[in-house]
C-alpha cells in the first residue's frame, strides 16, 4: 500500500496534459465497457448458492436500483442506511448509492433491536434498506435502466465503528465519491510487487471497514468473493476452488481456520498474503500460519476506521520483533504519551498517538454524540489504545485503556491473558474481563469456550496454565465455561456487555 499511499488523493484520468477527476459512477461504467465478460463479484451464500456477476451486470442492476431509489427520494448527499448481510443486494445498493451521489452507510445488524434502532436514529438515513427490502431490491431488475447524471457524493461512505464507548459511533469519510486507487493498493506492496488483479476473499461483514473497503479494490479492477457469513471450513474450500490470493482476518478467524482437522494438507498455495488486524495476534498463531503458508506471506497491521495512520509488519520481519505490529507506513508518525501528556521512553507503556499525511483525504466526521478522539496541538490523535515502542521504533500493542483491569492495585491487560490462555489445548476461545470484587477491586475473570464440551478444562487447570506463562497476579481468579464466546459477525466481543451481564 505504500506506493498507493504516495499517490495523490482524488484519482484522475490523464489525456495528454489534461487531467480530470473520475467519479465512482463513471468508473463503474468504464469497467463495464473495458471488461465485459469476466466474473468480478461472486457471493458465497449460506444456502450453498454462489451467484456471480460481471461488470456489465453490476452496472445495469445498480442503475436500475438507483432509479428505483431516486423515485423514493434518494438523491445527492442523502444517506442510504444498509442493514443487510453480505449479499449481492448489499453490493448493488452501495453501487446504486454512488450512482446517485448518495452516501452509503452500512449498519450493524447483529445487535439487539433497541441498539439497531439507536444506530438508525443517529444515522438518520433518507432511506433504510433492511432484510424486509430484499425482495423489493430484486424486483427492481424488471425496471428500466435510467440515464443517470454523472454526480459525486460529498462523502464516499460512512461506517458504524465497533467502538467501546457505549455511544453509537458513526464515522463518515470526508473524502468525496471520486474513484481513487489510493485506497485499494495491496498492503503487501510495501515489501514486494503483487500480481493484479487480486482475487480477494471477504470474510468480515461488510458493515465493518475491512469488509467495506474491498469495494474500492473491486473498483480498481480486482475480483471479490464475498462470504455471507464466516465459516472456517468453507473458507478453505473457497481458497482452493477459486485460488484466492489474499484476505483480511481477525485472530479469531485465523485460529478457527488453523484448528480445522487436515488444514496442513490443504492447498493454500494461491495465497499471496493475508492481513491480520483488529487485535494483537498470539505468537503461537503467527508461528502456526508461518508453517502453513510461510512468514513472508503474513502481514500484521494496526490502524482504525478514522484513518489516522497505519503501521504494519511482515511475518518474517516479525520473527525478529515478536509481538510487534510494525512501524509507520505512508509517512505515519507515532508517539507514546503518558497520562501527563509527555512522551515516554522506549519500552514504557502509554497511549498510542498517530499522525499521517496520507490519512483519508478530507478527514472524517462523526454523526451524533460519540466522543471525539483526543489529539495534540500538532495533529496527533489517539483511539485510546495502549502500547509501547522499542528502541528501533517498532510498535507493540498492549490493550485498550477502557479494557484495562486494575486488580489489587496492579494493571492487567486482558489481551495478554487471552493470548496466553488460547494456547491451552482445552480452550477453543476465550475472553477476559474484570469483574467487581470486594477483595481485589476487580478480579480477572476468564470466559472460556472449551474445545471439547464433553471434556472441558477445570478452573484450576486454566488458572494453573495461566500462571505457568504469566506473572501470577495476571492469572484469572475465576473461570466461567460457556457454550460459545459471544462474538459479533466480525468476531469481536463487547467486553462492557459481558461485564454488565455479570454484575458489573
Amino acid at each position: 500500500m505504500e506506493a498507493a499511499l504516495k499517490a495523490e488523493a482524488g484519482d484522475t484520468e490523464t489525456s495528454g496534459t489534461e487531467t480530470t477527476e473520475v467519479s465512482i459512477a463513471r468508473r463503474i461504467r468504464q469497467l463495464a465497457e473495458e471488461n465485459p465478460t469476466d466474473l468480478v463479484f461472486r457471493h458465497i451464500g449460506l444456502d450453498g448458492a454462489e451467484p456471480a456477476f460481471s461488470w456489465p451486470m453490476l452496472d445495469r442492476r445498480a442503475s436500475q436500483l438507483a432509479g428505483a431509489l431516486a423515485e423514493r427520494g434518494l438523491g445527492l448527499g442523502d444517506r442510504l442506511g444498509l442493514g443487510l448481510r453480505n449479499s449481492p443486494q448489499f453490493v448493488l445498493s452501495v453501487l446504486a448509492a454512488w450512482k446517485l451521489g448518495a452516501v452509503p452507510v452500512p449498519v450493524r445488524w447483529d445487535v439487539p433491536d433497541w441498539e439497531l434502532a439507536r444506530l438508525r436514529e443517529v444515522i438518520d438515513p433518507k432511506i433504510y434498506l433492511g432484510p424486509a427490502d430484499l425482495d423489493w431490491i430484486d424486483a427492481t431488475e424488471q425496471g428500466d435502466v435510467p440515464d443517470l447524471p454523472d454526480v459525486v457524493s460529498p462523502h464516499v461512505n460512512g461506517i458504524c465503528s465497533s467502538g467501546s464507548t457505549g455511544t453509537p459511533k458513526i464515522i463518515v469519510s470526508g473524502r468525496p465519491g471520486i474513484y481513487s486507487p489510493l485506497f485499494a493498493g495491496p498492503l503487501m506492496e510495501n515489501w514486494r510487487p503483487v500480481p493484479r488483479p487480486q482475487t480477494i476473499l471477504v470474510l468480515a461483514p461488510m458493515y465493518h471497514t475491512n469488509g467495506f473497503s474491498t469495494l474500492f479494490s473491486l473498483l480498481s479492477g480486482d475480483r471479490l468473493l464475498v462470504m455471507e457469513k464466516f465459516d472456517a471450513a468453507r473458507v478453505v474450500d473457497v481458497v482452493e476452488r477459486y485460488r484466492i490470493t489474499n484476505f483480511t482476518a481477525t485472530p479469531t478467524m485465523l485460529q478457527r481456520i488453523a484448528d480445522l482437522p487436515g488444514t496442513d494438507s490443504r492447498d493454500l498455495s494461491s495465497i499471496e498474503f493475508f492481513v491480520q488486524g483488529a487485535a494483537p495476534m498470539p505468537p503461537s498463531l503467527v508461528h502456526r500460519w508461518a508453517g502453513l503458508i510461510g512468514p513472508e506471506r503474513i502481514v500484521m497491521a494496526y490502524g482504525m476506521t478514522e484513518g489516522l495512520g497505519l503501521t504494519a509488519i511482515r511475518g518474517d520481519e516479525w520473527l525478529a520483533h515478536q509481538g510487534s505490529v510494525g512501524r509507520g507506513l505512508g509517512g505515519t508518525e507515532l508517539r507514546i504519551l503518558g497520562a501527563d501528556g509527555a512522551e515516554v521512553a522506549a519500552g514504557e507503556i502509554g497511549e498510542i498517538y498517530l499522525r499521517s499525511p496520507a490519512s483519508y483525504a478530507g478527514g472524517y466526521q462523526y454523526l451524533g454524540d460519540a466522543p471525539r478522539l483526543r489529539g495534540t496541538d500538532d495533529g496527533f490523535q489517539t483511539a485510546g489504545d495502549l502500547g509501547y515502542l522499542d528502541a528501533d521504533g517498532y510498535l507493540y500493542l498492549v490493550d485498550r485503556r477502557v479494557d484495562l483491569i486494575v486488580t489489587g492495585g496492579a494493571n492487567v491487560f486482558p489481551a495478554e491473558v487471552e493470548s496466553a490462555l488460547i494456547d491451552h489445548p482445552g480452550v477453543a476461545d476465550v475472553v477476559v474481563v474484570g469483574l467487581r470484587d470486594p477483595e481485589w477491586g476487580r478480579r480477572v475473570h476468564a470466559i472460556v469456550e472449551p474445545a471439547d464440551p464433553a471434556n472441558p478444562p477445570s478452573a484450576d487447570d486454566v488458572i494453573a496454565f495461566a500462571k505457568s506463562r504469566l506473572a501470577h497476579y495476571k492469572a484469572p481468579k475465576t473461570v466461567e465455561l460457556v457454550d460459545a464466546v459471544p462474538r459479533s459477525e466480525a468476531t469481536k466481543v463487547n467486553r462492557g456487555a459481558l461485564v454488565a451481564a455479570r454484575g458489573g
